[in-house]
């Protein structure tokens, strides 16, 4: 029976009633109505992210086992399990522009709502024409051998994001400051956007000290200057062991990082970002004060999440900056990148072995990653509020979570006999997808010039 067949039984056979067919039409065309827009509209499904972000509770999602092999395998970068949030792509597309009220300039259009489309033309450096790129991201060196993942770019559901062009980066920035806060993503990051600039100049290290973690550069035709400052937690934190990280580390959640909120007042940008140091095990402070822990032995301690201490220092973070009397700078908060581990934990042979993006609709943000961006995002509008400080939403989520493609994974490294390391499926390829990170930049940058 064919769709005419089925329509004409549906009906009573119009042709012969017509008399009844001005009562019936109107009620078959109401339920064909309501049966299509839920498919092709789920933003009108009654239960959605945008509801989720407004609850104030995350610990009622978080309950985590804490037998000695679950410690092991979360110690540095994923939980290997959780409650799961059972929210579709849709939803989580459905919040995102109820937060960014946070960015204004956002009704021009979305620059993180999209998806990733071919790019022949990439990439715009390599491990042989920049110098920053550090061993554990140089994926060409060490023998990655596609190219393919290089050939994207991100496109914006509502208008075009231009590719970074160091040029217009460089007579933008003339005669300002931009830092870098938080982890080795963040280092990630930076190093990318030095990568992009050698293109037309080399940037100067005029760093005090010889580690990675704090390193200062110049670009000094252009009265430039770029700063990584270490701050994996962004709250004060030490290590219970100095010589040993992966003892837990006491976190002081409610007091200031003063390796950098002392620092930054005379910048005029900061990207701020923190993320996957929260599943290591640490102790709580409050007030001086212990208060709980996260997968710690210790006998007559509350066992906490790492969503306590996340939310916990980001509030701290943005109170810090928004006290701040001298600090003019605009703040960008970089949102969460997740990982791609796929077959296990990072230290039980997990890896990421894709070799071309997710489509939109192939992955979901979900668990432990959409409580992070929640977390993030009620924190940035609460600071927003506040209205003392320039704040700003850089959402490296939405694009992220579609590169599973982008990870080093094995080739970080060289293989050595008889030794097992673990596969990188945190940090990203250089060149690779992180390099959108200052696509956007850039553009969020020439925003915030055109309302100046």
């Amino acid at each position: 029976m064919d769709f005419q067949d089925n329509l004409e039984l549906s009906l009573g056979k119009l042709k012969t009633r017509k008399k009844n067919a001005t009562k019936i039409v109107p009620f078959v065309a109401l339920a064909i109505l309501f049966t299509l827009i839920p498919l092709y509209y789920p933003s009108l499904h009654p239960k959605k992210l945008s509801q989720v972000l407004s609850s104030s509770s995350f610990q009622s999602n978080s309950s985590y086992s804490s037998s000695t092999e679950e410690k092991n395998e979360k110690i540095i970068t994923t939980p290997s399990s959780s409650p799961q949030i059972n929210v579709t792509r849709s939803d989580t597309l459905v919040a995102a522009p109820q937060a960014r009220f946070i960015n204004h300039t956002d009704e021009k259009c979305d620059l993180f709502l999209g998806e990733w489309v071919p790019n022949p033309d990439g990439p715009y450096y390599t491990n042989m024409t920049c110098f920053t790129i550090q061993e554990h991201q140089n994926c060409m060196k060490y023998g990655r051998p596609d190219r393919d993942f290089l050939k994207w770019k991100w496109k914006p559901d509502a208008c075009e994001l231009p590719l970074f062009d160091a040029h217009q980066f460089l007579q933008l920035v003339r005669g300002k400051s931009l830092a870098f806060v938080g982890d080795s993503v963040a280092r990630n990051h930076m190093q990318s956007l030095i990568c992009l600039l050698s293109k037309v100049v080399y940037a100067v290290d005029v760093s005090d000290t010889t580690d990675q973690e704090t390193r200062h550069w110049e670009y000094r035709d252009y009265n430039f200057n770029m700063s990584i400052f270490w701050a994996p937690y962004l709250v004060k934190a030490n290590k219970t062991e100095p010589n040993n990280t992966y003892q837990p580390f006491n976190l002081y959640l409610d007091e200031p990082d003063e390796s950098w909120t002392t620092k930054i007042q005379d910048f005029d940008y900061v990207i701020i970002s923190a993320g996957h140091w929260f599943f290591r095990p640490s102790m709580f402070y409050l007030n001086h004060t212990l208060v709980g822990c996260l997968f710690c032995s210790q006998p007559n301690v509350s066992q906490l999440t790492s969503f306590f201490s996340y939310q916990k220092a980001f509030q701290t973070a943005f109170r810090i900056i928004n006290s701040l009397e001298n600090y003019k700078g605009i703040t960008f908060l970089r949102t969460f990148a997740p990982s791609h581990f796929e077959d296990g934990v990072w230290d039980k042979g997990g890896d990421c072995v894709r070799t071309i993006p997710f489509k939109r609709n192939e992955n979901v943000l979900d668990d432990y990653n959409l409580e992070f961006y929640k977390i993030q995002l009620q924190e940035l509008t609460i600071a927003q509020k506040e209205g003392k400080n320039k704040f700003r939403l850089f959402d490296a989520t939405q694009s992220m979570l579609l590169r599973p493609d982008g990870h080093p994974s094995k080739y970080g490294h060289w293989p050595k006999p008889n030794v097992t390391l673990s596969n990188d499926c945190v940090h990203w390829c250089l060149p690779g997808p992180i390099d959108v990170w200052n696509d956007f930049l850039l553009e969020l940058m020439k925003r915030e010039a055109i309302d100046e």
